[in-house]
This record gives structure tokens, C-alpha cells and sequence, in this order.
């Protein structure tokens, strides 16, 4: 036995309409359900829930822990640009394929990524100067 797949993210939030817009017009989610204490979207085979919390963080947590949307290589550009106009940004790229580390309205930790487990387990094979044994490609 094991899991398929990710189900859903749910996201606590302190607004929704002002995440909804945030998840909808800054990074181009489809919205399918919206009701007072949340919204439904989907990013690709995402399926994004946000929820309205009153004990939503305030701040971004400390660790790396984050959400990571795939954008094509075409949007990159636009959508880079707009993000580190529009939101506060937590950390420099530093790894295989191009990416811009964001925060949301609430401070989730986001970023967004042009590339695949594919390539970056290609990138490794190809510098093992940082260690990574690939087990399966």
C-alpha cells in the first residue's frame, strides 16, 4: 500500500477575498468554488483550498518549508517580475531551473519553478559535487 499522489493543499487564510484575488490574478489559479469561509481552486492537477482562520500565522515560519507551482519556461519572465513587484520575497534562487520565492498575503512560503524532478535529478547526474545519489531516473 502507498499514496497516489497529493489530494489537495488547504491553506489557513485571514481574508479570503483578498487571498482568492491574490491565487487568482497574481498567479493565475482557476477559481472553481468560492463561499464565505473559503475558495476552491486549481493550479494545473492542483486542487487548492484556502480557509479562513481567526489563529492564521502572521508571519512566515523560519523553516524552508514551502509550496513550489510549476510555471512554464515562456511565463517566467512575466510572472517573476510581477511577483517581486507585488509580493515580499524570502529567498535567492540557489538551485537548478529558474524560480522566485515568494510570499502570499497570509506569508506562506511559495515559490514558483520552471523545471521537474526530472531535471533537477539530471542536474545532480551530471555535478555530483553536492552529493546526491540518484536512485531511480
Amino acid at each position: 500500500m502507498r499514496v497516489t499522489g497529493i489530494n489537495h493543499i488547504t491553506l489557513a487564510v485571514s481574508d479570503v477575498e483578498r487571498s482568492l484575488a491574490f491565487y487568482r490574478d497574481v498567479l493565475g489559479c482557476d477559481v472553481r468554488a468560492v463561499w464565505p469561509e473559503g475558495a476552491y481552486l486549481e493550479a494545473g492537477s492542483l486542487w487548492l483550498c484556502l480557509s479562513r482562520d481567526a489563529q492564521v500565522r502572521t508571519a512566515p515560519h523560519p523553516d524552508y518549508t514551502h509550496i513550489a507551482f510549476s510555471v512554464a519556461e515562456d511565463d517566467f519572465t512575466a510572472l517573476s517580475i510581477r511577483l517581486m513587484n507585488e509580493c515580499g520575497l524570502w529567498k535567492a534562487n540557489g538551485s537548478e531551473g529558474a524560480s522566485v520565492y515568494f510570499l502570499d498575503p497570509d506569508g506562506h512560503k511559495l515559490e514558483v519553478h520552471v523545471g521537474s524532478l526530472r531535471t533537477r535529478l539530471e542536474s545532480y547526474r551530471t555535478d555530483a559535487s553536492k552529493g546526491v545519489e540518484i536512485l531511480d531516473l
